[in-house]
């Protein structure tokens, strides 16, 4: 049985937060369309939307805040930073971005052609949509095992070596303008990558000139990971870890707004000179001067602190923990989840628990809506809506081989009452798992329909 462990901190500062009256949340559906990114923040008692910059800064991260240099150009700000992005990752040329998908908007801009594939263990939503809004083609090579909730596989964020060779071979090297691997593999569990299977990849990345990029949002948990289940890693620190990952690589995207645990930023990071000018460019063009790409100085001086922080070991034993508790406790429920625990989120299996509706009826969307419905709790849809598509070629609709919902744990933020609350909510919901009907879309947008689609039920 997992022990959930004593928060490695002391709570200086409370946000007050109520949960509504069942009238409300129901009224509260309503309003939003059955959409629960349209909710109000106030009206949510438990906010397990996302873990992406919803977690609560350090009183070194607000001292450093206080220090922002907010000169427009050549900030001292922007240089603390500079001095934490090359000791932690490496690259030799980087640059601030406002957050995750400006990075890979700004990469997908300047490689990605109509026709283009992108190979990856599992891309998410921000990385998929900016592919596929400029005609490329994301696509998934993870190994088998990802699509088993039930596999206690250590390593399930893993490339199927084999599938991305044949892949490769099949559309060809000329058709792929770079490959990628997302740490951890938040699509599929927020499962890890191991060493052995990222050297592996690079090695096939680098035998067909392939430039190979690491979506690095969750790199500090995905480096712990290893640490703890790869033989070898044991005895070095998450930092030496780090760095040996992002050296495979010819660069890099990344949300600091997960494990740098700041509530905005991001950055794009590469070794080749010539694409750093574009991107340069493109950059100054939509998101700033590069000494701020779209930032305030005070932002700049908390990611610089949070990269560190991120890699502390107490911590992310605590942070890992938070995630194996919720996992063992809902499984112990009887409540289908993805095993083993991955390290931001617990995500539970709503195609499993909902066998009842098809694809079509979008049984992670009822999911989603009957959490909150039952205890003002807000998840997210990681199935139907969020990564269907229509088959460029066939005109078909793809429907993804996972039914997920996700509960993601905001960085320092709820404690174990907190968790154990979202379990009693859960097991009465299983209770009437047969009686919750599915949706319908009443509008969708083309790219990332989550975040801003209507629903209404069947």
């Amino acid at each position: 049985m997992t022990e959930y462990l004593p928060e490695p901190f002391r709570i200086k500062m409370v946000e007050p937060i109520r949960l509504p009256e069942r009238e409300a949340r129901e009224n509260a559906l309503r309003q939003a369309g059955y959409n629960v990114f349209a909710l109000k923040a106030e009206d949510v008692f438990i906010d397990m939307l996302t873990d992406s910059g919803t977690g609560a800064m350090s009183q070194f991260q607000w001292a450093a805040m206080m220090a922002g240099d907010e000169s427009y150009a050549g900030a001292r700000s922007y240089y603390r930073l500079a001095e934490a992005v090359k000791e932690v990752f490496g690259f030799e040329y980087w640059m601030p971005t406002h957050q995750g998908r400006a990075a890979e908007g700004i990469l997908s801009t300047l490689l990605v052609k109509e026709g283009n594939y992108i190979p990856n263990n599992m891309h998410f939503d921000t990385t998929d949509g900016n592919i596929r809004s400029r005609g490329g083609r994301p696509t998934n090579l993870v190994i088998d095992e990802a699509y088993d909730p039930e596999n206690q596989h250590p390593f399930k964020g893993n490339m199927d070596i084999e599938k991305l060779i044949a892949f490769i071979l099949e559309v060809g090297v000329e058709n792929i303008p770079f490959g990628m691997m997302t740490v951890t593999n938040n699509a599929g569990g927020g499962q890890p990558v191991s060493m052995e299977n990222m050297r592996a990849v690079a090695e096939v990345y680098k035998t067909y000139e392939i430039p190979f990029f690491i979506d690095a949002a969750r790199y500090a948990e995905n480096a712990y990971f290893v640490k703890m289940r790869e033989p070898g890693y044991e005895n070095k620190s998450t930092l030496e870890i780090t760095r040996e990952l992002f050296a495979l690589a010819d660069g890099m995207t990344m949300s600091a707004k997960k494990d740098a645990i700041v509530n905005i930023g991001g950055l794009l990071c590469m070794n080749n000179e010539e694409l750093f000018t574009h991107a340069r460019n493109e950059l100054i063009m939509r998101e700033g001067f590069p000494t701020y790409g779209g930032l305030a100085g005070r932002d700049l001086d908390a990611m610089a602190v949070g990269l560190y922080e991120g890699l502390d070991e107490t911590y992310l034993e605590y942070r890992l923990g938070q995630t194996s508790y919720l996992t063992e406790k809902l499984a112990e429920a009887g409540i289908p989840v993805m095993q083993p625990a991955g390290g931001h989120a617990v995500y539970l299996d709503a195609g499993k628990m909902l066998p009842h509706l098809s694809h079509a009826e979008l049984p992670d969307q009822a999911l989603v809506v009957e959490l909150y419905r039952e205890g003002g709790i807000r998840g997210v849809e990681l199935g139907s809506v969020m990564f269907s598509y229509e088959d460029p070629d066939t005109g078909e609709m793809v429907y993804p081989d996972l039914e997920l919902v996700r509960l993601a744990i905001p960085r320092r933020t709820y404690t174990q009452s907190h968790l154990d609350y979202i379990v009693k909510a859960m097991v009465k919901i299983m209770a009437r798992a047969d009686e919750i009907s599915g949706y319908k879309f009443t509008y969708a947008p083309q790219f990332l329909k989550h975040f801003t689609a209507q629903f209404e039920p069947l």
